[in-house]
């Protein structure tokens, strides 16, 4: 087993970049002044760029180790590509909205999903070979579709929640730092649009990867089952805007209620329940 120094020390330098760019964006929020917002901006595009540096460095250090894998195979990697993740399309939204209010909610989601790959004590950041099951090229395609919907999930929640705070205040409040009502209604939509193909693609190579692996395409096992529900949620979330235009309230709670079944698809089953993808 080899300890993976440098990647290891990139994420870390991303993570310190990410709380940065949060306190930027409260800075923002707390003054309005633009020069804040840009400065958070540009601080968390550099911790990107640095994340997939140490991405593409910890890629590299597995062919160096002789087993030669995409870094997506355990929890330390998943977490780190989370992370990765919830910036990316965090920051595509930002620079379609102009709205940088929403980053005081999203970078600590960044900030925090890398720091439980030290918080958390099983968590192990050395390289190890590949159990069988997952040496497969299924592995790539499953676990990056899973996670871009996981990452726009995680965007959704964020937004629900500024939503609510911003809900609260009252409509009478034009003048607020908030973004309107509308807006924030509209990017929770456009979150959800985007993870629910992504989610969809990976249930769907997952019971592929299942066939190939054991021999079936759906077991039932706890992590198939709660992604199955996780995407139930979403998927009424969908319907009932389209069909019932619902807007607002109900689809912020909505939001926040698949995020929580996200939450236990990736933590909960993994730690609680036993089961087929106990090695995540």
């Amino acid at each position: 087993m080899v300890f993976s120094l440098l990647s290891h020390s990139l994420f870390n330098i991303s993570m310190g970049i990410y709380f940065l760019s949060f306190l930027g964006y409260l800075i923002f929020t707390v003054t309005q002044n633009r020069k804040s917002g840009m400065v958070s901006s540009l601080l968390l595009v550099t911790g990107l760029i640095i994340h997939s540096a140490g991405l593409v460095r910890r890629w590299q250090e597995t062919h160096l180790t002789g087993y030669g894998y995409i870094p997506l195979s355990n929890m330390y990697e998943s977490l780190v590509f989370f992370s990765w993740t919830i910036v990316l399309i965090y920051l595509i939204l930002e620079f379609k909205y102009r709205q940088k209010v929403i980053g005081i909610f999203i970078t600590p989601l960044a900030f925090l999903t890398i720091a439980l790959t030290s918080i958390i004590p099983t968590i192990n950041p050395k390289i190890t070979p590949l159990m069988p099951a997952l040496q497969s090229n299924w592995l790539t395609i499953h676990v990056t579709t899973c996670f871009f919907g996981y990452a726009a999930f995680a965007v959704s929640f964020g937004i629900s929640i500024l939503y609510l705070i911003r809900e609260k205040r009252g409509p009478d409040r034009e003048r607020t730092w908030l973004p309107s009502l509308q807006i924030l209604d509209e990017i929770n939509y456009k979150s959800i649009v985007i993870g629910f193909p992504m989610l969809t693609l990976g249930i769907i190579t997952g019971a592929a990867w299942a066939n190939y692996a054991w021999g079936s395409y759906w077991s039932w096992d706890p992590k198939e089952t709660w992604s199955l529900i996780t995407w139930f949620i979403y998927a009424a979330f969908l319907h009932a805007r389209i069909t019932r235009d619902w807007k607002g309230r109900k689809s912020a709670f909505l939001s926040i209620i698949g995020f929580v079944a996200v939450l236990f698809t990736y933590f909960g089953v993994n730690y609680l329940l036993a089961g087929l993808h106990s090695y995540a």
